[in-house]
């Protein structure tokens, strides 16, 4: 059996528990203990306002980095890329453990303050835990990105996919892993990242025991993942020598 299968059935356990009794509504769900009007600030490097470039990663608690310490989450590990490389970017971690793409369309304006060049965009795996209707999960994906460029009409989005078990069905899985490609294709400034987890799911080494959150190990194959797309978006953005 793959990885990615294998990471699919595992997920199955925990639909039983934080899935029951829930529609697939075709409204946004209510407001969860992660989508309240307070929202805590984003965490990462320090807060460097005049840095030549800012990385934003909107996420959940596979960006907070559950079961790592913040050193070993993927946007710790990207913003070592950067440091490693002597560039003056800082990538603020705005990823909260819970995260719907409801509760990132209703903080998204509040953590667009200051600017963006880049918005690594890492929501929807909670939506399909929940078996929250794919209809609305596309449209808050494109709500973010909609108010991402309209703040920061330069900005580049990056966008990880993500998928649930067929046990949700066959047709709300498929209806779900279109959802990604279809929002990357309505805009010219959203790259895609197929699925987030395509080389750790399923891996002992690479997966916390839940199944669904990876190790220290895993993230740092994340952030390399990640790092393909990012780095050539932010050298665009590097100043130029002179010639």
């Amino acid at each position: 059996m793959s990885r990615i299968r294998l990471y699919l059935f595992l997920l199955v356990g925990v639909l039983g528990l934080v899935g029951c009794g829930q529609d697939r509504s075709t409204s946004a769900p209510a407001a969860s203990s992660a989508d309240t009007t307070q929202f805590p600030p984003a965490s990462g490097a320090a807060d460097t306002t005049d840095a030549e470039a800012r990385v934003l990663v909107l996420g959940n608690s596979i960006a907070a980095g559950s079961g790592v310490s913040s050193r070993e989450a993927f946007p710790a590990r990207l913003q070592q890329k950067v440091d490693s490389l002597g560039w003056d970017v800082q990538v603020q971690n705005a990823g909260v453990s819970g995260e719907t793409t409801a509760g990132g369309l209703q903080r998204i304006g509040w953590v667009l303050q200051r600017p963006v060049d880049v918005l690594v965009l890492e929501l929807g795996g909670n939506d399909g835990l929940r078996g929250i209707d794919p209809g609305v999960t596309r449209k808050n994906l494109r709500g973010i990105i909609d108010t991402t460029l309209s703040t920061y009409p330069e900005a580049r989005v990056l966008l990880t996919g993500m998928q649930v078990p067929p046990n949700l069905g066959q047709e709300y899985a498929r209806q779900f892993r279109q959802v990604y490609p279809a929002v990357a294709e309505a805009y010219d400034r959203v790259t895609l990242i197929p699925f987030l987890l395509n080389d750790i799911a399923g891996s002992d080494s690479l997966m916390q025991d839940d199944g669904i959150h990876p190790t220290a190990a895993g993230h740092r194959l994340i952030a390399n993942e990640i790092w393909t797309d990012l780095r050539p978006l932010l050298e665009e953005r590097r100043p130029q020598d002179p010639a």
